[in-house]
């Protein structure tokens, strides 16, 4: 049992975190905006989340302008896609062992 919980990782213990990386596995992009709306979290508790999944090298920023307006999009890295289904392949296999 204990091996199975070694395997989990704990960059995505977190609920805000397991769903944004849920998010962005699914879709190739989604701007800071979006995330907020979807998920219901404040900017601060959002960018709090979004910058350990970004040094942890599982999210990748862009930066851009439109017009005037600043707009940041967020993708999931190989690596974080890897380390994501990783994590979902141990939970699954704690689950089926218990």
């Amino acid at each position: 049992m204990k091996d199975l919980l070694a395997q989990f990782n704990k960059a995505f213990e977190s609920k805000a975190r397991l769903n944004i990386m849920s998010v962005l596995m699914v879709n190739d992009t989604q701007s800071f905006n979006a995330l907020k709306e979807l998920l219901g979290l404040t900017d601060g508790n959002l960018a709090t989340h979004l910058r350990a999944l970004e040094e942890s090298g599982y999210v990748a920023v862009q930066k851009q302008f439109i017009g005037r307006k600043p707009n940041t999009t967020y993708s999931a890295t190989a690596n974080g896609r890897q380390a994501f289904s990783d994590h979902l392949n141990a939970l699954e296999e704690f689950i089926r062992n218990l």
